[in-house]
């Protein structure tokens, strides 16, 4: 393995307790390029070609407030493969607010957890007062890569191969992006939504494979929401409108906390591509709340989706959490409870019928992109650390049977979300690997481990050496060569 470090950035972060900035969550604060891997076990096969990007939060600066795992700096890992080798290099995503935060030499904003006042300067975009890391999601579209930010960020675009920062991309809106926006391989087009405090709440849009924005319409909502995902299919996107959401008397005194608004169904807008708001469908369901969905088809009059229903959307605090007991709730999978279920929407006579796929608790789905918004058969969830953000598991599903399959990580050893790479000229559906970065808390590293979705129980065929020991993160994506 062949490593370059690049300089370092300023960072003022102290050492602490906090759950969330130990362990596997420790931030990574280096920055390298790193070429020809080392192979702790198996080979790295000929036919996986393309990149898996990987975003993360790492704090740099001692916080103003109380942190939150989601206010950490946003870092992009990338692992690239091509002709049975692979090079690594990650890079700190080089947002409005880390580079203010750079020439400051410390934190400007504070955090989820924090009032609106403990920031010392307005941030970017929709949510002004939070810092906009860019730490969320990541997806390639045009052949570009764009990163997001948990609460609608301005969208910040890298060259998926080195990384390259090209500055916000050019068709985001003034109320920014969601977390995660899609991208239909079909046509080359990215859809997504945002959301904010002033009406009318919602918009959607459509951006062209060129990058041009050529859709942008109002979706009306009664108040303040806080969707986080979106899903589509051949003719129709899917909008949510969940019961859990900001405490109004709260937000008019600009204090932003959540609750769950008993006696209020989920809603679930149905928009065709390019349509008005007058062309939606609204379709009601039990309550809950919905971090991801996994796909969504067309089969005959109904619309299908899946996703992760929430049990218990609004946990209660945990335990000896050291005064970060609502905060681990939040992020502790084992409280609020996902479980794989499927909506189907009847367009005929506008019913939902709704049904449980798993009753165990599950989330972070995957699935073979190139059957996005079509009918499918095999999906891809991670298990979790009951108590913490921390995937120690995988589980395929055959959507078709109902029979699955589950992978156990060592203990100590936790993982990232997994998308599926196609082996180049695969025929089959499930004919390729799932990605993931891990890191071993026991012995201090991380590496990178190809699963074969055809024998998945058998665990990795190839553990690749990582040049570094990487934080915990949120989201990861697969792009294959040929979208490059």
């Amino acid at each position: 393995m062949q490593i370059e470090k690049l300089p370092p950035v300023k960072a003022t972060l102290q050492p602490s307790n906090h759950p969330y900035l130990n362990g596997a969550w420790t931030p990574q604060h280096e920055e390298v390029t790193a070429t020809d891997l080392d192979v702790i076990e198996g080979r790295i096969p000929n036919d996986i070609d393309g990149i898996y990007l990987r975003n993360t939060e790492n704090q740099l600066h001692q916080p103003l407030g109380r942190y939150h795992p989601f206010d950490g700096d946003g870092m992009i890992h990338q692992i690239d493969f091509k002709g049975g080798k692979a090079s690594y290099r990650n890079r700190f995503v080089r947002t409005r607010c880390f580079q203010a935060e750079q020439e400051a030499e410390g934190s400007l904003w504070g955090g989820l957890m924090d009032k609106a006042s403990m920031s010392l300067r307005p941030g970017f975009g929709a949510h002004g007062s939070l810092k906009d890391s860019s730490s969320t999601d990541i997806i390639v579209h045009g052949g570009k890569a764009v990163s997001t930010f948990y609460q609608c960020g301005e969208g910040y675009v890298l060259d998926p191969e080195t990384l390259a920062q090209e500055g916000v991309a050019s068709w985001v809106p003034l109320d920014g992006i969601s977390a995660h926006p899609k991208v239909d391989q079909r046509t080359g087009e990215l859809l997504f939504f945002n959301y904010s405090k002033h009406a009318p709440y919602m918009h959607y849009g459509v951006v062209d494979r060129s990058g041009k924005l050529v859709h942008y319409v109002p979706i009306p909502f009664p108040g303040p929401r806080l969707p986080h995902d979106m899903m589509f299919t051949q003719n129709w996107s899917i909008l949510c409108d969940f019961p859990l959401f900001w405490d109004a008397e709260l937000l008019k005194r600009n204090v932003h906390v959540t609750r769950l608004h008993e006696g209020l169904p989920s809603r679930f807008a149905l928009i065709p591509r390019f349509g008005q708001p007058e062309d939606i469908r609204w379709f009601e369901a039990d309550p809950t709340f919905v971090l991801h969905f996994i796909n969504a088809y067309e089969e005959g009059d109904e619309v299908v989706l899946d996703g992760y229903f929430e049990e218990d959307p609004y946990p209660p605090p945990l335990d000896n959490a050291d005064g970060y007991g609502h905060m681990m709730a939040y992020v502790d999978e084992h409280s609020f409870k996902p479980k794989l279920h499927r909506w189907r929407f009847n367009l005929a006579d506008g019913t939902t019928r709704e049904e449980r796929l798993d009753d165990r608790i599950l989330e972070f789905g995957m699935m073979n992109q190139r059957y996005l918004g079509q009918p499918y058969r095999y999906a891809y969830s991670t298990t979790s650390k009951p108590g913490w953000f921390l995937f120690n598991g995988f589980v395929k599903h055959d959507m078709l049977t109902g029979d699955s399959w589950s992978l156990q990580l060592p203990e100590g050893v936790y993982g990232s979300e997994a998308p599926f790479a196609s082996r180049v000229g695969a025929v089959d559906e499930d004919d390729g690997y799932l990605v993931s970065f891990v890191t071993d808390e026991n012995r201090g590293t991380s590496e990178c481990i190809l699963i074969d979705c055809k024998r998945f129980e058998e665990g990795p065929v190839c553990r690749i050496a990582l040049p570094h020991k990487i934080s915990s993160g949120t989201h990861a994506h697969w792009a294959d060569r040929s979208v490059l």
